[in-house]
């Protein structure tokens, strides 16, 4: 409806003047216009005209960069009406002069010079308004940046980024929430903030965050205006991978892609937790291994700072059969350990926390298979060992993971129990896995054998302090006495498990079967004294808090 109204008052215009009129193809829109008052003023319409008196602008003119609506201003100034200059109509109105040739070389007072004019006085002082005038360049966006209207607008935000970098927005502060939201000083300049970088489209977001960068504009507001950026143009537009069109599709994994390039290097420049949502994008939309490396590196660089949601990272594929990205964590792990040269040794144990809390949480899971299960938990050890820590930790999720997936066999438990290193577990977390019925019998043999050297050091040491007092010389014989009891179990239940692999061995397992593993376990606790409740150190695995560790105390 807007373009018939322009025709039309085109075509009164070109009725009232003289009969050399002549069609030219705008857009979609053929339209009849008088080309000798437009020769007056285009010099390029000018030298057609008298290269051939007879030429056919429609078809000399067929790629004409404008709109009806820029074409119907050149029209207006050609009749001598006035020309309402907008911060909106501008650049396509400088374009199209410029193409015309409508220069001061050709006509005095010709309308580029005027709209340069304006477009200097006007647009290029205000950050706003040049958001608004590269808004409207975005359909003639090569001509725009050819003659040099995109340059022009660049310098001055880079001039205005240097003075005042809260042009860009304010750096990302997380609430107690975990949501980002503009702290009070923004809200303050809420009116000065209306247009926004991110309001642009990626050709003309791009080259303005490179340059920025270059300028060294500070990168807390540049990391700030990309995550922003992501937010609107890709957070905002997924409604799903099922219903994501192609093209769509493609265009966002452009969008992180370019983004991921963009974002600056350097700790907490972003939060941690905005990262990860940053790498789980790139993850759904299949981006490049670089662009997904490029976030792995930066989450790396500040795991310290992670959540425990965080690390449920989603796969690729989303196949059933893996639940949780296990290598993308092995590779963070691995990226901040490489990093992480304070000497402060806060961060390592934050990390080993971290892990733990992690491991607790996917152990409740029912699908979690026994592979995955291991290799997080090999992982979880090595963070534990880097922080110097015991291996209560891992124990307890162990414990939990047994208790979820009752299902295991003997030789599964062996093989998860390989993980722990019983030389660094608590004389507390030994007590509670001797009585474990959870834990498989090798893996008691281990606690106990541990518990028998924990004594016997406690005795060596007790040996070298030649000041003792009678209470202290009767303590020592109670601790030979258990030391002694502890020894003869050990051999008792390794003579018992001898035995039991000696039966399925002959195949008299079968024999057995009515009695169970419970009765061996009744037998070997009867033997150790074994028979209190495992209720104590029990535990459900969703929060950590809800796990009491029942006198286990980690070694910070």
């Amino acid at each position: 409806m807007t373009e018939r109204r322009y025709v039309d008052t085109l075509l009164r215009m070109t009725k009232s003047a003289s009969s050399t009129e002549s069609e030219v193809q705008v857009g979609s829109m053929p339209l009849s216009l008088d080309k000798e008052l437009l020769a007056s003023k285009s010099a390029k319409v000018a030298a057609l005209i008298q290269e051939n008196s007879n030429a056919d602008l429609y078809y000399l003119l067929h790629d004409i960069p404008a709109d009806s609506e820029t074409f119907d201003l050149v029209a207006r100034f050609c009749h001598g009406c006035a020309v309402q200059m907008s911060t909106e109509n501008i650049v396509p109105l400088i374009c199209l002069s410029f193409y015309l040739g409508m220069d001061e070389n050709h006509c005095n007072n010709n309308l580029l010079s005027k709209a340069v004019t304006f477009f200097e006085q006007t647009v290029l002082p205000s950050w706003n308004e040049i958001i608004k005038a590269l808004r409207s360049s975005e359909k003639s966006l090569q001509q725009t940046m050819q003659i040099g209207l995109f340059d022009a607008c660049l310098q001055a935000m880079i001039a205005k980024a240097s003075d005042n970098p809260r042009h860009l927005g304010e750096p990302i502060v997380l609430t107690d929430k975990g949501d980002d939201r503009p702290n009070a000083k923004r809200r303050l300049f809420a009116l000065d903030w209306q247009e926004d970088l991110t309001t642009l489209s990626l050709q003309l977001y791009e080259p303005i965050i490179y340059t920025m960068k270059q300028h060294e504009i500070p990168p807390t507001y540049i990391s700030a205006s990309i995550y922003r950026y992501a937010k609107k143009w890709i957070f905002h537009c997924n409604n799903g991978r099922e219903t994501m069109s192609i093209y769509k599709r493609k265009s966002q994994r452009n969008v992180i892609e370019t983004l991921e390039k963009l974002l600056p290097h350097g700790r907490e420049l972003l939060p941690c937790t905005l990262l990860f949502e940053m790498l789980r994008c790139a993850i759904n939309l299949e981006a490049s291994s670089v662009c997904r490396n490029g976030f792995e590196i930066r989450i790396g660089k500040q795991l310290d700072q992670a959540k425990v949601k965080d690390l449920l990272i989603l796969p690729q594929g989303y196949a059933k059969e893996v639940q949780y990205d296990i290598e993308c964590t092995r590779r963070i792990l691995k990226v901040f350990y490489s990093n992480y040269d304070s000497s402060d040794a806060s961060g390592f144990i934050t990390v080993a926390e971290l892990m733990e809390e992690f491991l607790a949480e996917v152990a409740c899971d029912m699908d979690l298979m026994i592979d995955s299960f291991i290799s997080l938990a090999e992982m979880s050890m090595a963070a534990a060992i880097g922080a110097k820590r015991n291996s209560d930790g891992i124990y307890r999720v162990i414990d939990i993971y047994f208790e979820k997936h009752a299902y295991l066999t003997e030789k599964e438990k062996e093989q998860v129990c390989k993980v722990l290193d019983f030389r660094k577990m608590s004389p507390e977390a030994c007590e509670h896995a001797a009585k474990n019925e959870r834990l498989p019998v090798r893996a008691v043999v281990q606690v106990l054998f541990m518990a028998q050297l924990q004594m016997r050091e406690t005795l060596a040491r007790t040996a070298y302090d030649d000041d003792k007092s009678e209470k202290e010389e009767k303590e020592e014989d109670e601790v030979r006495m258990e030391m002694e009891k502890m020894s003869i179990k050990v051999k008792e239940l390794e003579k018992d498990c001898r035995e039991m692999k000696q039966e399925i061995t002959n195949g008299c397992i079968r024999q057995r079967v009515n009695k169970g593993k419970v009765s061996l376990w009744s037998e070997m606790k009867r033997k150790f004294g074994c028979m209190t409740s495992m209720g104590d150190f029990h535990c459900p695995a969703k929060k950590k808090k809800e796990h009491p560790k029942c006198g286990i105390h980690h070694n910070s």
